[in-house]
């Protein structure tokens, strides 16, 4: 039976199954696509966002849809970007067809090639195909300076990651970049039965709430990054040693630690984003 909320009709399991058969799609590891099939999920998922109805959002993967009417029902307006193009020509029949009137706009396009759209979104919720939710995130959070706040629905793995705090186990490249652009939180855990192929590992949702005024420049966000990726690049190391490459010398690394007022004998997962900067700026100085 399906789910019919304010105008917007809602997708179940025999409604997806439905649709990805008339499509002949079969969901591949390959583009990390797993389908929700539980409306009660979607409208968690979509509580948890903190949508007001004002918002623009941008959803990635949206596949058959299950998420994009949920974000409909509330949403100001839809921006969805989707690179399967027979996922992308029955979304808008979907969307059409359940939630009739509603603001939407279609992408066709690699998430990760994507540099406009054709509104600016001001809230980011999507269930990120798992293959590549880091990097899409991260992109979308460069690219559009709009973004405001956001949900995505990613594998529990990289979730703790995203949202782990200095001197966690799980603390790394992706929780630092991260902290550049957001705050981040986790946001409960989603169960594997809930989706179309089952996933063999646990899902969680992690939300981010951007910075009001950005950290740094551009370059200094490159030149933190460099930084970042040069300190975990071996993070058993002390930084005065893993940083050594990136400086020139462990010498050179010890100096520009020193001026960072960090101490070189400290380890990459010890350190904030804001000490990666000051270190990123000491280099360059």
């Amino acid at each position: 039976m399906n789910a019919s909320v304010a105008g917007v009709e809602l997708l179940g399991a025999a409604d997806i199954r439905e649709l990805a058969a008339k499509l002949g799609v079969v969901p591949t590891k390959k583009l990390g696509q797993n389908f929700v099939t539980d409306p009660n999920t979607i409208r968690r998922i979509v509580v948890a966002a903190k949508l007001t109805g004002n918002e623009t959002v941008v959803e990635i993967g949206p596949g058959l849809g299950s998420l994009t009417l949920g974000l409909l029902e509330v949403a100001k307006k839809v921006v969805a970007v989707e690179i399967d193009p027979k996922l992308a020509s029955e979304l808008e029949a979907t969307v059409a067809k359940r939630a009739p009137g509603r603001p939407f706009e279609l992408v066709k396009s690699d998430a990760l090639r994507v540099t406009e759209l054709p509104s600016a979104p001001t809230a980011l919720v999507a269930n990120l195909p798992y293959n590549i939710s880091v990097p899409v995130l991260l992109h979308f959070l460069e690219t559009f300076e709009s973004l405001r706040f956001g949900l995505v629905l990613v594998q529990a793995e990289v979730a703790h990651r995203l949202a782990a705090t200095p001197g966690n186990k799980v603390y790394g490249i992706p929780s630092v970049k991260l902290a550049w652009y957001s705050d981040a939180a986790l946001a409960g855990n989603i169960g594997r039965n809930v989706f179309w192929p089952a996933p063999n590992v646990d899902s969680a949702l992690v939300y981010f709430a951007k910075r009001e005024v950005a950290l740094g420049s551009e370059a200094e966000r490159l030149a933190t990054f460099d930084a970042v990726d040069a300190g975990f690049s071996q993070r058993r190391k002390t930084l005065r040693q893993a940083l050594a490459d990136w400086a020139g010398s462990a010498a050179r690394a010890e100096e520009i630690l020193v001026a960072a007022k960090v101490s070189p004998q400290a380890r990459a997962e010890e350190l904030n984003v804001h000490d990666f900067l000051r270190i990123a700026q000491a280099r360059n100085v």
